[in-house]
């Protein structure tokens, strides 16, 4: 089924995440949606301000929009079910460009008690595969939030 066909819905962003956050303005903002088989996928062009080398995106960027995606395909049933990466395995298989419409896609892999496994793919606006990771995905250490905690924060769907 072609992604236009697919059913989707957008999930929570907070206030101030580096990735998500809508009211980080040095940081990207990006939407994430997830569709009925459980893809997430969230679509960016990087300014220049986030390159490494000239034209590219810098690699610690790559790295953070990969972890997004990738721990939020485990949100799909529960956005309020926080992860945190215990590893991540990060493979930069192209130039990721700055300056061009970037597909992020996540799914997860394998689930089983407190961890899981998740992928990420960031493809180009060719539609090459730029980088990929794996990742294990464990249980936030400790209650995340308390009483109204997710509302100072800010964690809820936004309006496109």
């Amino acid at each position: 089924m072609a992604d236009s066909a697919r059913r989707r819905a957008k999930q929570p962003n907070s206030k101030h995440c580096f990735v998500c956050g809508v009211e980080n303005h040095q940081g990207l903002q990006l939407a994430f949606y997830h569709d009925e088989s459980g893809t997430v996928y969230a679509e960016a062009t990087v300014p220049d301000q986030f390159q490494g080398y000239p034209g590219t995106v810098h690699g610690g960027i790559v790295a953070a929009l990969l972890d997004e995606v990738a721990t939020r395909a485990a949100m799909v049933e529960d956005p309020n079910d926080f992860k945190v990466t215990a590893s991540m395995t990060l493979r930069y298989r192209k130039k990721v460009p700055t300056g061009e419409r970037l597909k992020m896609i996540g799914w997860i892999e394998r689930e089983g008690g407190s961890a899981l496994k998740a992928a990420a793919e960031i493809r180009l606006s060719d539609g090459s595969l730029g980088a990929e990771v794996k990742v294990l995905l464990v249980d936030y250490p400790e209650p995340f939030v308390e009483g109204g905690e997710l509302d100072r924060l800010g964690w809820k769907v936004y309006p496109d």
